[in-house]
């Protein structure tokens, strides 16, 4: 099934993408093993590579990139500055240890730092940058805009809030990129303190011109306004939504944790079901109609599927080869790539076949480079000029 280019009409589902990145990041929950995880940094990045467009919020990958990075650092130097509850052999440096208070036994400045302590805080921080990382593709890969309008209507003023949070920062980095260009084909510096308070109050404009664009388009849409339901519907409506959501906790902290496994199943089932059910009910107040509802095809099934896939091998590989999704760091030994477990990961690049590619970048033309280049040096003279 070759992958047609994304259009309107053919362009994957967003829900798609995020059940892929989510069971992407479920198998980075289960694993310490820094080669798996590297791994599925490769296989969420090479799918961003191939499949995320030019939009603003397509960018943010690499800032999720450098997220997990900074997560890493701050937690070697927790384990550095403050220890490990990992015992060690092999001595890195001994630190003057701050005395504390009886009252605050097990907690400790400075001391005796282990290469194993060290090793096992790497360990632990490579597992929370790559669910961010993961969860940095799905905001790369999904359109929000379109995310919202999948929503139930149960959720629609929840899910217009959060795409608005999601893409203000895309929005803002975009403005900042834009003033930057044009302060250096002005000659002006772009870099610097001053520079950056130059640039902070048009930015700051841009965001409070769009907030009142958006706010009138808003309540011009209707948003905020509701049907009446017996209040007898309400109840029942709360009920079924809290507890759904209650037992989808429950049921995924069973999945996500080493032990639990076996009740995590059924009971995020069955918050699930609970869920929909009080989401379904609860849209009953929604007098909003959807315009060109996103479809739900074949390829956004296979997407979501080789996510969940991966997901799943992970978790029955962690209940029959745990020594191999998690390395001991004391005794000091080399991580081992286990076999059938990295291949179970590659399932996740099935999007980068299945799914639709982005449509080409949008090349600047001989009349715009013309132009910009003699913007550019109309600029440069007017700064070498003497003021008369």
């Amino acid at each position: 099934m070759s992958a047609p280019q994304a259009t309107r009409a053919t362009a994957l589902h967003a829900g798609a993408w995020w059940l892929w990145a989510l069971g992407l990041a479920t198998a980075a929950s289960r694993t310490t093993n820094p080669l798996l995880l590297g791994l599925l940094v490769g296989v969420a990045g090479y799918v961003v590579a191939v499949r995320r467009t030019d939009a603003p919020w397509a960018r943010s990958y690499g800032a999720f990139v450098k997220l997990g990075l900074v997560v890493i650092g701050i937690r070697l130097v927790f384990a550095f500055v403050l220890g490990s509850p990992i015992p060690g052999t092999h001595t890195l440096v001994t630190l003057p240890e701050v005395p504390l208070p009886d009252w605050a036994k097990g907690v400790r400045i400075g001391g005796r730092v282990t290469t194993e302590g060290m090793v096992f805080a790497l360990y632990d921080g490579l597992k929370l940058a790559t669910l961010l990382i993961c969860v940095g593709a799905a905001n790369a890969l999904a359109n929000p805009s379109r995310l919202l309008k999948s929503l139930p209507g149960a959720l629609y003023e929840v899910g217009v809030a959060v795409v608005v949070a999601m893409t203000f920062a895309p929005n803002l980095v975009t403005d900042v990129q834009r003033l930057r260009a044009a302060r250096r084909l002005r000659g002006r510096p772009d870099r610097g303190f001053k520079a950056l308070l130059q640039v902070g109050v048009p930015v700051l404009e841009g965001a409070l011109e769009r907030s009142v664009a958006l706010a009138a388009a808003m309540d011009a849409r209707g948003y905020g306004r509701s049907a009446r339901v017996p209040r007898a519907v309400r109840r029942t409506t709360s009920a079924l939504t809290l507890g759904g959501l209650l037992g989808v906790c429950a049921g995924t902290y069973g999945l996500l944790g080493d032990t639990g496994a076996g009740y995590g199943l059924p009971l995020l089932l069955a918050g699930l079901a609970a869920a929909l059910a009080g989401l379904w009910l609860g849209g009953r107040r929604s007098v909003r109609t959807r315009y060109r509802p996103e479809p739900w095809g074949p390829r956004a099934c296979l997407v979501a599927g080789s996510g969940i896939a991966v997901a799943a091998l992970t978790i029955w590989a962690g209940d029959h080869a745990p020594a191999a999704l998690h390395p001991p760091a004391y005794p000091l030994t080399a991580p081992v790539l286990p076999l059938w477990p990295a291949a179970a990961l590659l399932v996740g690049l099935l999007p980068a076949v299945v799914a639709p590619a982005p449509p080409p970048p949008t090349t600047v033309t001989t009349t715009d480079t013309t132009r910009t280049a003699r913007t550019a040096r109309t600029a440069r003279t007017a700064q070498k000029e003497p003021s008369k």
